[in-house]
């Protein structure tokens, strides 16, 4: 009984061992033997018995480091497919995150050092740990000192579905829609009067953009970044849809409805947005306007952990930020390639000595 599912889950298939069974009926057959029911009190006492082991090596620090290096994939699984011991297993979970440096942090140390002001775990996925650590969707988290897990194994994004909490506290991604923080009256107010003096540029952006966005808003969670792409709540985040694009056998017509519109973020107090809202109010037909918002839709795209549809686009776009920055003229170099994107050129005098200082 080699690969027998009704004696051992597929998670646990590392564990090797011997049953020793007083209670099993002989001389039968192998199917009839696979419709006993004392094979399942097996399979539960077997799970039992493993996962105490499990807890036992969790006691020393060096053993289970090891042992997670090994078959952490293996405990994600269990946690996706076992419901009856996931609060167990999420006891065996371990990710770096923003305070933990190198050491790996477990969910329980993470609730023991959790501010008094922060209710909730929050986590972001990605590609690597170096990608995750500079996304600007823990620019907030950072500045209010709360901890973000980092869950860059694609097993995690499959785990973390089914986990929805711990000891009562939920676990909310940063890269999604929902993302909230307590304020004071006094930041409320400030936020709605941003959303307002916005509001002009978001529907521009919008406007520009297309079916590219869901809708253009001014975000909550960016301090520094002047922008970003944030999924919705219950649909595939950036990193899930990497992980399902690859998938050999992938069925297309999925990533049709979980892949979920995507909405502009907008940071209204970086000089950036500032300045494209000035010329935005100056001149909404203006082209220059125009290209920076492709632009800043395009590096969001990348920043945000999504794959660019047309890179020979965006790259012809960074080229010629390169040539205004050379002062090399469009004639000089013959470049024919260029002619379907929008001029970076402005209106008025003095053009191009503020052109620079936009893409700063």
């Amino acid at each position: 009984m080699d690969n027998c599912e009704d004696l051992i889950p597929e998670w646990l298939t590392f564990v090797k061992g011997v049953v020793d069974s007083e209670d099993l009926p002989l001389n039968i057959s192998r199917e009839t033997l696979q419709q006993n029911k004392i094979l399942k009190v097996i399979k539960k006492n077997i799970v039992k018995k493993c996962i105490e082991l499990f807890m036992e090596i969790n006691e020393n620090a060096d053993d289970f480091k090891k042992f997670y290096e090994q078959f952490a994939k293996n405990i994600k699984l269990g946690i996706h497919e076992d419901s009856a011991n996931r609060a167990k297993l999420a006891e065996l979970l371990r990710y770096h995150s923003t305070k933990s440096a190198e050491e790996m942090v477990s969910l329980k140390d993470y609730v023991a050092r959790m501010p008094e002001s922060q209710k909730e775990i929050y986590y972001i996925t990605g590609e690597s740990k170096k990608a995750v650590e500079s996304s600007p969707f823990i620019e907030r988290c950072k500045k209010r000192n709360y901890e973000v897990l980092f869950m860059t194994d694609p097993i995690d994004e499959y785990c973390v579905q089914q986990l929805k909490e711990y000891e009562g506290k939920k676990l909310i991604s940063v890269t999604k829609e929902g993302l909230k923080f307590d304020e004071t009256e006094e930041e409320k107010k400030l936020h709605e009067e941003l959303k307002a003096e916005f509001a002009p540029l978001c529907a521009l952006i919008k406007e520009i953009l297309g079916d590219k966005i869901e809708k253009a808003c001014v975000s909550e969670r960016l301090t520094e970044a002047p922008c970003c792409l944030v999924t919705g709540e219950y649909g595939w985040s950036a990193n899930m849809e990497r992980i399902m694009r690859a998938q050999a056998l992938r069925d297309s017509s999925m990533s049709s409805y979980m892949s979920s519109k995507k909405s502009f973020e907008l940071n209204p107090k970086h000089s950036i947005m500032k300045e494209l809202k000035a010329k935005a109010a100056a001149d909404k037909g203006d082209k220059t306007v125009k290209d920076l918002v492709h632009l800043l839709f395009e590096t969001s795209l990348l920043t945000s952990g999504f794959s660019l549809e047309e890179p020979g686009t965006f790259a012809n776009r960074i080229h010629r930020m390169i040539k205004l920055g050379l002062s090399i003229e469009e004639d000089e170099e013959g470049d024919d390639a260029l002619e379907d994107l929008p001029p970076l050129e402005e209106s008025g005098e003095g053009a191009e000595g503020s052109k620079m200082e936009e893409v700063d």
